[in-house]
């Protein structure tokens, strides 16, 4: 996977590092079907003005698409966790709709009625 990470007038801390290299192997597990040349990932860290908040927008790049998410915080480790999670049910979500699941559900069985006993 290809990343590239940016800072927009926030420090870059050690916690975060580690945060963010856990989301992304995390990440790495599920997108083990694609070349890892054709991935890519892009976050760009950045501080809300006005408000004492911290936001995080994540675009990964797939063969197959492009997913985007974001989150804003006061804290950085909670909206790397926030916006890691929220680009994981996305790509759970697409990987499920090229695999076509929703042909393969199984429906529930009609509730039988009381006639059918009698």
């Amino acid at each position: 996977m290809k990343l590239s990470v940016s800072f927009k007038d926030v420090e870059r801390h050690n916690p975060i590092d580690k945060e963010f290299e856990r989301a992304v192997a995390k990440l790495n597990t599920l997108l083990q079907t694609y070349e890892p040349d054709l991935v890519s990932l892009h976050a760009v860290f950045s501080k809300v003005p006005r408000i004492e908040q911290h936001a995080l927008a994540l675009t990964l790049t797939l063969p197959t698409g492009t997913l985007h998410a974001t989150a804003s915080n006061a804290h950085l480790r909670a909206t790397c966790k926030k916006a890691f999670s929220e680009i994981e049910a996305q790509v759970k979500k697409h990987q499920g709709r090229l695999r076509k699941d929703y042909e393969w559900k199984r429906r529930r069985p009609k509730p039988r009625t009381a006639e059918a006993f009698s």
